[in-house]
């Protein structure tokens, strides 16, 4: 895929989450990884009628490929860390070097031993260090449930998302999200939400 496109597609078009509201994650062995969590949330999506699933189908086939063992494809790097719950998939756009876009995923596990949070995040793509903030910015809380081994959408826990002027940075390594605020004169004011095993505070 033409990355040029590609950054129209997720600058134009929203994703659309089909009418379930609960996400069965199957897997095998004693707990999910982040990979099972990946795996339901890409099947929970279904066409959106208006600008169909070029998007959603960009960072899957990423996921296959990675999934398959193959190369991806050139100006795109997939990156999944399972022992840290994290995976990326990151793009540059051919022939505009200072364009680059990022989607994120993780999850948490919550102090209760019963719970886990987990994050799809695809909040703002940066043309020349700033942030391309569209209708399709978006960032998705789901609390999973080891009991039931569903996963259902929740409000982001303990903070407000702001999609005006602000980016969030979802931890590889760690527990808290950056939260970047771009201001009006060129410059980024950084703070930290800090998970406590249930929510996030500033």
């Amino acid at each position: 895929m033409k990355r040029l496109s590609l950054s129209i597609v997720f600058a134009c078009c929203a994703l659309a989450m089909s009418a379930q509201d609960a996400i069965r994650v199957k897997y095998q062995g004693a707990k999910p990884s982040i990979v099972d969590f990946a795996k339901a949330f890409f099947a929970s999506y279904e066409e959106d009628e208006e600008c169909g699933v070029e998007a959603i189908n960009a960072f899957n086939s990423a996921f296959r490929l990675y999934l398959d063992g193959k190369s991806q494809d050139e100006g795109e790097r997939f990156t999944v860390d399972e022992k840290n719950g994290y995976i990326s998939y990151e793009w540059t756009e051919e022939g505009h070097t200072n364009f680059t876009g990022k989607m994120e995923m993780c999850y948490w596990n919550e102090s209760d031993g019963k719970h886990k949070l987990f994050v799809y995040n695809n909040l703002a793509s940066i043309i020349d260090s700033k942030p391309l903030l569209t209708e399709s910015s978006d960032i998705q809380f789901y609390r999973y449930n080891n009991a039931t081994k569903k996963m259902v959408p929740c409000d982001a826990p303990g903070f407000e998302v702001t999609y005006s002027d602000t980016s969030y940075s979802m931890p590889r390594v760690g527990k808290d999200i950056t939260v970047t605020k771009w201001n009006d004169n060129g410059t980024k004011t950084q703070t930290t939400l800090k998970w406590n095993g249930r929510r996030f505070s500033y």
